[in-house]
């Protein structure tokens, strides 16, 4: 019998590419399917998922009951519908990229359907869940939260909708979202207005995730176990490669790799941070905690993936990736997700 550890998942942002840890996530829950026949879900063997942008939407989904598979092929049978109107160069100087109206009506459908035809709100969570976000009203990081704690009376009636939305608002991609005024559970109408991408500050949401764990729900950290999922990294200059560094380099109509700068070296730092708190400086303690870290490494330009990408052999491409990655570590996932298959 594996001893019962708290399972906290956490998913970074990304994308499109978040098909990425969907295709990791829809494996273990056919695997789960195949050897248990009931509790299959992610949400019923996980205790706390924390995601960001693309990351965020499949948190949030996880956490009402959908299956990893039925996200992964809504990226797969949608990506051009969602990131396929990109506008020109000169429109997109003074208009984010894409439009976001398709991701709206993909994901109000999906949502209504395994909620009773009704919109869900962060209180119908069936497993304690959080997104990060940004404010620009109030110039602010925030996340929104389940009712999890008595102290989070402020996010439990937001609509799902309006959660995916904010959280998956990558600056110069989409808009900042703005959704209807909602009230707390104090009854207190509150606003709900330009609130972008959590990236900008957490893209990978692992170590707010484990503080949660150990913080709303009294963990130590040697009783957590942290599976932390990214959606791919890139080397933004190859060896011996010159080039003029000017803002055409850096944003453009095909890349914004300045954006995709910010938000990795965010994720890597997390990486290092938790690597800190395992194992100590000099990687010699015995583990702290148990953590593991699944991503793929874009070695090239020509390999990588690009945020908004929509030709269906490059999104098959990071399936493949995903599926190697599942495969090299499916002992230490079950592992840490205590499960015995």
């Amino acid at each position: 019998m594996i001893s019962k550890k708290f399972r906290v998942l956490s998913l970074d942002g990304g994308g499109i590419r978040g098909i990425f840890p969907a295709v990791i996530l829809s494996e273990i829950e056919k695997e789960l399917k195949t050897k248990k026949k009931g509790n299959w879900q992610i949400y019923q063997n996980v205790d706390l998922i924390f995601g960001t942008s693309t990351g965020g939407i499949l948190a949030l989904a996880l956490s009402i009951g959908i299956p990893a598979e039925e996200i992964k092929n809504l990226y797969f049978d949608n990506a051009k519908k969602i990131f396929g109107n990109k506008k020109g160069f000169l429109k997109c100087i003074n208009h984010s990229s894409h439009n976001r109206a398709s991701l709206k009506s993909l994901l109000e459908d999906v949502f209504k359907k395994y909620h009773y035809s009704a919109s869900p709100k962060l209180k119908d969570c069936k497993v304690p869940v959080g997104v990060s976000i940004y404010d620009l009203s109030i110039g602010k990081p925030s996340v929104l939260k389940s009712l999890y704690h008595h102290r989070f009376t402020r996010d439990p009636n937001l609509p799902l909708l309006d959660a995916s939305l904010s959280t998956s608002s990558a600056p110069t991609y989409f808009d900042p979202y703005s959704g209807d005024m909602y009230k707390d559970l104090k009854g207190d109408v509150l606003q709900f207005k330009n609130k972008v991408d959590g990236g900008v500050w957490a893209n990978n949401p692992s170590l707010i995730a484990l503080i949660e764990a150990q913080k709303a729900f009294n963990k130590e950290l040697i009783d957590i176990n942290l599976l932390s999922i990214g959606t791919g990294e890139r080397i933004f200059l190859e060896p011996n490669r010159e080039n003029k560094f000017g803002i055409w380099y850096w944003i453009n109509n095909k890349r914004k790799r300045i954006i995709e700068l910010f938000m990795q070296g965010q994720s890597q730092q997390v990486e290092n941070i938790l690597s800190l708190l395992k194992n100590g400086i000099d990687r010699q303690e015995p583990d702290n905690f148990s953590y593991l870290r699944l991503n793929t490494l874009f070695k090239t330009e020509i390999e990588n993936i690009e945020m908004d990408e929509t030709d269906e052999e490059r999104l098959k491409e990071l399936e493949t990736r995903a599926l190697e990655v599942y495969n090299e570590n499916k002992v230490e996932i079950y592992k840490l997700l205590n499960i015995e298959v």
